[in-house]
């Protein structure tokens, strides 16, 4: 059985509730249908009644037994907005009303204030806007303060054994982290492969240089966002710096790693030392390894919120959903 089918297993049944704040789209529409008819979720659809409807239209389905709201209608909008006005005094509660009735928002605040577990989101809107509305409705998870994304990546046939999985981060979001953004990265990718993987996370920080094989800015910047790494978090398995064959292959770390790692040849988490070398090896690991690629999904929120492609079909948003929740359980 795959991940996403285990996954799928696991979270059937349970009812839990994801937002989908594009109701426009016929995608969305589709989802839906497919989360409520499988029992895989209890979807509720944000949008204008008419933009629904046209979805609708498109899709030829109904939306039967599913919930949709219309934020600037929702009796709730009232008390979504004077939550996230909070105790700030650099808003207007009519600005802030505008904000949250913007259905990225909503969603947020659905999930911020426990009327929803998750928000799905991204077909429609730019991954920019998806993470405004998460960090300023949901709000990222203590000690993080830069969000960012992963892929979760199946091999298939690792080394000529078994299928293997991977977190790749970050792919889709931090261009050139700085070593303090790294570390955060680093930490919410750990988060993120305990709740995905059911395994104890082993964080290999990448470069071109292994252990002082090179040397470089960029390799300094990864030895230093694993001394602060350490720092916050020193019960968690993170080394480097590792050229990738040194961070998952035994044989190439009893070579270049002499002094012993707990990482080396088993990482499980691969974090990049920018946004080039992220997107680069997980196209080519999808590509050229035949590689399951699943997301990106954004981390380091404190409640989950997705950003999917705007290609993103109706099977990808779907799994992309199935995975989300599941971190829940």
């Amino acid at each position: 059985m795959d991940i996403v089918s285990a996954f799928r297993d696991k979270i059937k049944g349970r009812e839990l509730m994801v937002v989908l704040p594009e109701g426009g789209d016929e995608r969305i529409i589709q989802v839906a249908r497919r989360l409520m008819d499988e029992g895989l979720a209890v979807p509720v659809v944000l949008g204008k009644d008419e933009d629904i409807a046209v979805a609708i239209k498109k899709a030829s389905l109904e939306l039967k037994g599913i919930e949709t709201i219309n934020p600037k209608e929702s009796p709730k909008l009232d008390t979504y907005t004077k939550r996230y006005i909070g105790g700030r005094d650099d808003i207007t509660e009519g600005i802030a009303r505008r904000i949250v009735a913007k259905p990225l928002f909503f969603a947020g605040m659905m999930v911020a204030c426990g009327d929803a577990n998750a928000v799905v989101g991204g077909v429609a809107n730019a991954t920019a806007t998806v993470i405004q509305a998460g960090v300023l409705t949901i709000g990222l998870m203590e000690g993080i303060k830069t969000p960012s994304s992963y892929f979760l990546m199946i091999v298939p046939k690792f080394l000529g054994s078994q299928d293997r999985a991977f977190i790749y981060a970050d792919c889709a979001v931090n261009i050139d982290p700085s070593a303090e953004q790294l570390a955060d990265i680093a930490i919410a990718s750990a988060a993120s492969a305990r709740r995905i993987l059911g395994e104890v996370p082993r964080v290999a920080m990448l470069s071109f240089s292994t252990r002082g094989s090179a040397s470089s800015p960029s390799v300094d910047k990864v030895k230093k966002t694993i001394e602060i790494v350490r720092q916050r978090q020193p019960d968690l398995l993170i080394d480097g710096e590792f050229q990738a064959d040194a961070a998952v292959v035994p044989k190439v770390a009893a070579r270049k790693v002499k002094d012993g790692s707990s990482v080396a040849g088993n990482a499980n988490v691969l974090i990049f030392p920018d946004l080039d070398a992220g997107n680069i090896a997980y196209k080519l690991t999808q590509y050229m390894a035949g590689a399951q690629a699943i997301g990106p999904f954004l981390q380091g929120f404190a409640k989950p919120i997705t950003d999917l492609s705007r290609g993103a079909s109706v099977d990808d948003i779907v799994s992309t959903t199935v995975l989300t929740l599941a971190q829940l359980i």
